[in-house]
């Protein structure tokens, strides 16, 4: 597991590197007089040049801007040094600041790996990051936080349905809970039932796995918020599209993945334990797969939800807003100053927007908007909000129920959120993650599969509302 650490690692270092405001600082390093003629030659701004020696050193010019602009380049130039590193223990020799802590963030979360299901696994990759300047012990605990909760959701992403059912991830978000210090209760099928979640059990009807619904609470010491925040992610630990059937190449054979949203929740939570955040916020995963086989939900089904309201289905593949849909009911015993549920909810999202963002929109206050806006683009998760025009509702009405489950091609990621909105009656935002929850090919620092998306968005609003 990485590590961050002020401490040097009792086997040494294998690779230093010196972070410059700007490359004439060089001069200032330990080098020879042909070392730092070649660095003062070849260093430009944003870039690095690495040196030949024992351990190996590379010296790295940051990029000049000091916004959310110049810490993302700092994360990009951190994943090329990441991609000459071959040993498991480096240094980061810099002045403390924000710029020099997302260089380190990148590097730490480009060499994250899942490789749990190889039999022979290599031993070279990072383990511990050692930070030497003026970097203080309250940052680095922090951000030794959020990268392990960000590879936490990694984790769970990328674990196949063989291992990760809906069971399964109500045990791991209870391990998650035991490690970083917060309650989890998970509700089984029978629980469930007695609770007439409608819309979860109708997705559930074509699984031999039973569902299950986990509520996760953190109440950090002298939280500041009376009520509470109330996170909701979509656990649909495996989605074949139901008998609404998907494709299988390049659709459903990365389904595993359409629990991204119940990883990113339990990934936020984590770190907001882990770092002791002053503020009382509760995670709600409903989870099952979606499946058509059994008695599975058919097309033309109208199902009872659990608010009591009724749902017309013209297509099972449009599963995660029925489980969602009784999740954000729930959410309302809690009497909630916000809601935000976070979900790989439609291609038209991913469409609309690619990996570069996630889609956001909602009934909440605008400085909460402001917040989230601010969060995303301090973490490069940024938010492209989407209108909630209230004609928009009219493509959801039924004709023998209160609403249906699809609004049909045109502004799909927007109609899903609509058809969410009907089971909130609190201020509420919906983000869309189906673009870069899960990548086919590495992107920099963002893993190939499972990305986390969300945990570090999530864990910098959390922070912004304390």
């Amino acid at each position: 597991m990485l590590n961050f650490s002020l401490t040097r690692p009792e086997r040494g270092i294998d690779h230093q590197i010196y972070l410059l405001n700007q490359a004439e600082d060089a001069q200032n390093l330990d080098l020879s007089d042909q070392e730092l003629e070649y660095i003062k030659s070849e260093l430009k701004p944003g870039s690095f040049v690495s040196l030949s020696r024992k351990p190996a050193l590379s010296v790295a010019s940051m990029p000049e801007a000091n916004d959310y602009k110049g810490w993302e380049k700092a994360r990009l130039l951190a994943t090329k040094v990441a991609g000459i590193n071959k040993g498991i223990s480096l240094e980061i020799i810099a002045d403390a600041s924000e710029k020099a802590m997302a260089f380190a963030e990148g590097l730490a979360l480009a060499s994250y790996k899942f490789n749990k299901y190889f039999t022979k696994k290599e031993d070279d990759s990072l383990q511990s990051i050692l930070l030497s300047g003026s970097f203080g012990e309250a940052h680095l605990q922090e951000l030794n936080a959020v990268v392990q909760a960000t590879f936490l959701a990694r984790n769970l992403v990328n674990e196949p349905l063989s291992y990760l059912t809906a069971k399964r991830l109500g045990k791991e978000a209870t391990k998650a809970g035991e490690k970083f210090g917060f309650k989890v209760e998970v509700l089984n099928k029978k629980k469930i039932e007695s609770l007439k979640m409608g819309g979860l059990l109708a997705v559930n009807r074509g699984s031999i796995d039973p569902p299950s619904f986990s509520i996760l609470e953190y109440k950090g010491e002298g939280a500041t918020n009376e009520k509470p925040i109330v996170l909701v992610g979509k656990g649909v630990v495996y989605d074949t599209g139901g008998l609404s059937l998907k494709p299988t190449p390049n659709s459903m054979d990365s389904m595993k993945s359409d629990m991204g949203g119940a990883a990113a929740v339990i990934g936020a939570i984590s770190a907001a334990a882990a770092n002791k955040l002053p503020i009382h916020v509760i995670g709600l995963v409903p989870a099952t797969d979606n499946r058509p086989g059994l008695n599975a939900y058919v097309p033309g089904d109208v199902v009872k939800m659990f608010d009591g309201s009724t749902v017309e289905v013209l297509n099972t593949d449009a599963e995660g807003r029925m489980l969602l849909a009784d999740a954000l009911a729930y959410a309302k015993n809690y009497k909630p100053d916000l809601v935000v549920d976070l979900a790989t909810l439609t291609g038209a999202a991913a469409i609309a927007i690619g990996k570069y963002g996630v889609v956001a929109m909602g009934t909440a206050e605008e400085e909460d908007f402001h917040k989230l806006q601010v969060s995303g683009n301090t973490a490069y998760e940024r938010i492209a909000r989407f209108p909630f025009w209230e004609e928009y509702d009219d493509l959801l009405k039924s004709t023998i129920a209160d609403q249906k489950n699809i609004g049909g091609r045109e502004a799909g990621a927007i109609t899903a959120g609509k058809f969410l909105e009907k089971f909130t009656d609190y201020p509420w935002i919906h983000i869309d993650i189906a673009g870069p929850a899960f990548l086919n090919a590495a992107d920099h620092y963002r893993s190939q599969g499972g990305t986390g998306v969300g945990v570090r968005l999530m864990y910098n609003f959390l922070k912004s509302k304390v």
